[in-house]
């Protein structure tokens, strides 16, 4: 189950588990993966941006993600 995605400066997306566990098959460039996260998320889920290089994140609500 999807618990928390991660999209970096450079559009490339990380999805994890409930464990901290990658779930590799949405992984991958933001546009390729979206739809499907979006679809699979838990309602829980929690939605990231990194937004520099020391990758601080900012939590985005699930719609404007």
């Amino acid at each position: 189950m999807i618990k928390t995605v991660v999209r970096f400066p450079n559009d490339m997306v990380m999805v994890f588990d409930e464990k901290g566990e990658q779930i590799p098959k949405y992984q991958g460039p933001y546009e390729e993966v979206r739809d499907e996260i979006l679809r699979d998320a838990s309602p829980d889920a929690i939605f990231g941006h990194t937004i520099n290089s020391r990758g601080e994140t900012h939590l985005k609500m699930r719609e404007k993600w």
